[in-house]
């Protein structure tokens, strides 16, 4: 006689997830029990649908208790435990058929993936969990949360012998960011295992959620307390010890706690010699520490590591495109783009969908200077063919100003599928940047008084007007604008462009907050990009001195980015004038580097140095400097005295020095 199988559940307002837990299990359990802890939403009526056997059971921060409600219902040979945020994948139907089949099994360890993170950006962390095992009246649930009953059952029936079914597969939606905040699962979890704890103050598993819990509320130092406190005399077999040390690893380090974090991993590593988060983190404390050689080698480690085990609930990429992430970061330490690019083309070709790869791509191929050649390169490496690929590649380049690039893929998106009014409007910026003003003013109005972008689609049209000095239709935008009803800072940047009169600074001077500085510097931006710097002047020179303060270093970018780098000298020596960091100093070093001045270059690699010893890329940049201006003096020498042995001697020395490194 065939087994049979119980599916069993607690639910409250599931009313998103539910279906979609039972689509996946409907057709191979015998029956499916509900208990219902005061679901207000459509929850109990989908569960009808599904013939489901539904119980009342009002809440009492008692997990346990509504668990083993649902198994006093169960009349199956089997019990199959799911939440509705989980789902049975496909492949694993005829695989649980087979694992009920057993008559040596009292109960399975399966694979449970979780899906991580936002919307649009999801990783996957695979684990063991125990969600199936036989029906008896004395397997009962314990624990108000995290709730057990694998440690039940051995206490019940010594000679009871588990199996793990890494086959039969779990997906579980619920640690979405967006579903977490939803159920506030956070703040609720740590309540009631708070409660838990003080009946159950020795239980290690339970203080090991606890630590858990602690890290997901960010309170970093807390966790890494209560972690080591469960991790202390622990079995070094117990099943979850894996995840238990990464867990004291990163709380460690999100506390600061770096040295000791590295301690906590090398111990890891003494138990689990394979494992690849470990290796991993190490590398991430060791970078942080700028030990960069012993963090180049962990990442390499993490990637040469085998197969991941479930019970490691290993994070997705560490043995790919994580690592190789900050394997090209640690190249670019080392001003080493080429070893940099390779790195981040690995990451990407490992996950097309790390956009941290693609943006850093985009930096080191400089887009805004370069933007052919940044096409050109990436288009050999990646495949553009889908109008998303092609809608993050606009929105990418458009973040980096390089807007003749991202007006091609934003068209590309177009050709794909109907355009979203957000891309709509940037393309039509797109336009006005690349001067093709009678195409951006035909998209800009295409937006209605009523739309969410009306008013910075008519910001767009006045700018558009302005660059064509075309005042009239200014000022007629202006009083349009006006009526709108503008915030203070909106409005005293748009007044600006009334008073241009191809003067270098209007009068008076104004002062803007922090909204109306982000609306200036975007207008900066632009006209440099389209080297209408005289108006780019105008409306820094608009602005009161103390306005321009933490947003000089921000202005000096914008102009470096777009080949204007003496307009950035006096914006980043006054950032240097009031905060003598080693980056400043270095930054404006490689402006007077790139200008050929480079005694001033020098002074400011090795005020950055002075500052900082610990960063590779300063040692390099004034090691160039040295070897550049000794070949400058040697040419001038031998111009001099062609003749002499001297000079031809150190001129053989440069030469064969740059065939070895060659």
């Amino acid at each position: 006689m065939a087994e049979k199988i119980s599916l069993c559940m607690i639910v409250k307002n599931e009313g998103q997830n539910l279906s979609r837990c039972l689509n996946s299990v409907s057709s191979i359990v015998n029956e499916i029990i509900v208990v219902d802890t005061g679901s207000t939403d459509s929850t109990c009526e989908i569960a009808y649908q599904y013939g489901a056997i539904i119980h009342r059971f009002p809440w009492n921060d008692n997990f346990s208790d509504a668990r083993n409600a649902s198994l006093e219902l169960a009349q199956g040979d089997w019990i199959l435990f799911l939440d509705a945020d989980e789902e049975l994948s496909p492949d694993s139907r005829e695989i649980l058929i087979h694992l009920i089949e057993n008559q040596n099994a009292e109960g399975y360890f399966v694979k449970i993936m979780n899906h991580l993170g936002k919307e649009g950006w999801i990783e996957t962390v695979p684990d063991l969990v125990f969600r199936l095992f036989r029906n008896k009246k004395e397997y009962r649930f314990r624990g108000a949360i995290h709730e057990q009953i694998a440690d039940v059952i051995l206490e019940e029936n010594p000679k009871a012998r588990y199996q793990v079914a890494e086959d039969l597969i779990i997906i579980h939606h619920g640690y979405l960011d967006e579903v977490i905040e939803e159920k506030d699962k956070k703040y609720r979890n740590l309540k009631l295992i708070i409660k838990e704890l003080q009946q159950n103050p020795n239980n290690r598993l339970l203080r090991f959620h606890y630590g858990v819990e602690l890290f997901r509320a960010e309170r970093y130092a807390e966790a890494a307390t209560i972690l080591i406190q469960s991790a202390t005399d622990i079995d070094p077999n117990t099943i979850y010890l894996p995840k238990l040390i990464r867990y004291i690893v990163m709380a460690q380090q999100s506390s600061d706690q770096l040295q000791e974090a590295l301690n906590s991993a090398a111990l890891g590593l003494k138990l689990f010699p394979n494992y690849a988060d470990l290796y991993y983190y190490t590398g991430l404390i060791l970078l942080d520490l700028k030990h960069y050689s012993q963090a180049r080698n962990a990442f390499l480690q993490a990637l040469a590591m085998p197969e991941q085990p479930p019970q490691y609930a290993s994070f997705g990429g560490i043995r790919g495109f994580r690592s190789y992430y900050y394997l090209a970061k640690i190249a670019e330490s080392f001003l080493d783009e080429e070893e940099a690019l390779k790195y981040y083309l690995y990451s990407l070709r490992d996950n097309a969908h790390f956009t941290h790869a693609l943006e850093s791509l985009v930096s080191i191929l400089k887009s805004t200077k370069e933007p052919d050649y940044t096409r050109e390169c990436l288009e050999k490496v990646c495949d553009f063919c889908t109008p998303e690929a092609n809608r993050l590649m606009g929105d990418i380049y458009y973040r980096h100003g390089a807007y003749g690039l991202a007006l091609h893929y934003f068209d590309q998106t177009e050709a794909g599928f109907p355009v979203s009014p957000d891309i709509k409007l940037r393309k039509g910026i797109c336009l006005i940047q690349e001067r093709r003003f009678f195409e951006a003013l035909r998209l800009l109005e295409g937006f209605s008084p009523g739309s969410s972008q009306y008013p910075i689609a008519t910001v767009n049209k006045l700018f558009c007007f302005w660059i064509q000095d075309k005042s009239p239709k200014v000022r007629n935008l202006w009083k349009e604008l006006h009526a709108l009803g503008l915030a203070q800072d909106t409005e005293n940047v748009i007044s600006l462009f009334l008073a241009y009169s191809g003067k270098t600074a209007p009068s008076p001077q104004i002062i803007l907050g922090p909204e109306g500085m982000l609306l200036l510097l975007d207008i900066v931006q632009r006209l440099v990009a389209m080297q209408e710097i005289n108006r780019a002047m105008y409306f820094l020179h608009a602005l009161q001195p103390e306005c321009l303060g933490e947003y000089n270093q921000k202005i000096a970018q914008i102009f470096v980015d777009y080949s204007e780098e003496s307009r950035a000298i006096p914006f980043l020596q006054a950032v240097i004038n009031t905060n003598q960091s080693a980056e400043n100093h270095f930054q404006l070093a490689e402006i007077y580097s790139h200008l050929g001045r480079l005694t001033e270059a020098e002074q400011h690699y090795k005020h950055a140095l002075e500052i900082d010893p610990d960063t590779p890329r300063y040692y390099i940049r004034l090691i160039n400097l040295y070897t550049a201006w000794r070949q400058n003096i040697l040419k001038e020498a031998l111009v001099k005295y062609p003749e002499n042995n001297v000079f031809q001697k150190l001129a053989k020395e440069v030469s064969s020095s740059h065939e070895r490194t060659d």
